[in-house]
């Protein structure tokens, strides 16, 4: 998903602080930064996290809209931190940033760990180059969710209590991508895994179609669409 920059109309509600690390890198010590965007009522936020490789983290858990903590190493890679707000829908991205049209790696400690607001309503898509992304989304109000990897391992955690019904599109390369669902929460999957496995134990299964037993029952359905490359794709229920 391509996100349409909103006029800058609001105000920009940017905190951060660096501090310089030590450590074995003595070339390029390990930077350590927090960012935050204070809370506004919003009826919609677009988020788009976009990482060439490293290591990421995204869950709820704060009382700002977005609160983040970046290690990085050379001053070049700090992550590009952008926030627009108009009448009442906020658009708000996150980049590693590049250099010659490249994406910046070969750093030993590239990590996102980022938290934001359970109580608005979102639209969360990602591009991941390589590394492992640990996504807990499960107590976020979501609308939709969009996740393009790489060459990496994603994890996806859904498990919590939706309030309406929401979409959750993957298309992945090489690594294995795995979902984990809550057993209450009705679930309908559309899986193609390429050449790698599809594993879904204790749920419905009829080809490339899988469900579960709280489909229809619950009060939301949470609808996957999966397309992996080589890989495993693992659907886990608690």
């Amino acid at each position: 998903m391509i996100l349409r920059w909103l006029p800058a109309t609001a105000a920009l509600a940017l905190t951060g602080c660096m501090i310089d690390g030590s450590g074995p890198e003595s070339s390029n010590p390990p930077r350590h930064e927090f960012r935050a965007i204070d809370h506004e009522k919003l009826e919609r936020l677009k988020v788009h996290l976009k990482m060439g490789a490293g290591d990421l983290q995204a869950a709820g858990g704060t009382e700002k809209l977005m609160a983040a903590d970046f290690t990085y190493g050379k001053p070049s890679m700090k992550p590009e931190v952008r926030y627009n707000a108009i009448h009442g829908e906020g658009d708000l991205s996150i980049e590693q940033p590049s250099e010659n049209g490249a994406h910046i790696a070969g750093t030993k400690r590239y990590e996102w760990d980022i938290r934001l607001a359970r109580d608005v309503p979102m639209d969360l898509s990602m591009q991941f180059g390589a590394g492992k992304a640990q996504l807990d989304l499960g107590s976020l109000d979501l609308n939709s969710v969009e996740i393009e990897m790489g060459v990496g391992d994603l994890t996806l955690d859904l498990r919590g209590q939706p309030k309406h019904d929401y979409t959750v599109r993957i298309r992945g390369g090489v690594g294995q991508a795995t979902v984990r669902l809550s057993a209450d929460t009705g679930v309908t999957a559309e899986v193609q895994g390429g050449i790698g496995s599809i594993e879904a134990p204790g749920l419905i299964r009829h080809g490339n179609h899988i469900e579960n037993e709280a489909l229809g029952k619950s009060k939301a359905t949470i609808h996957l669409d999966i397309q992996g490359g080589i890989g495993a794709i693992k659907l886990l229920t608690d």
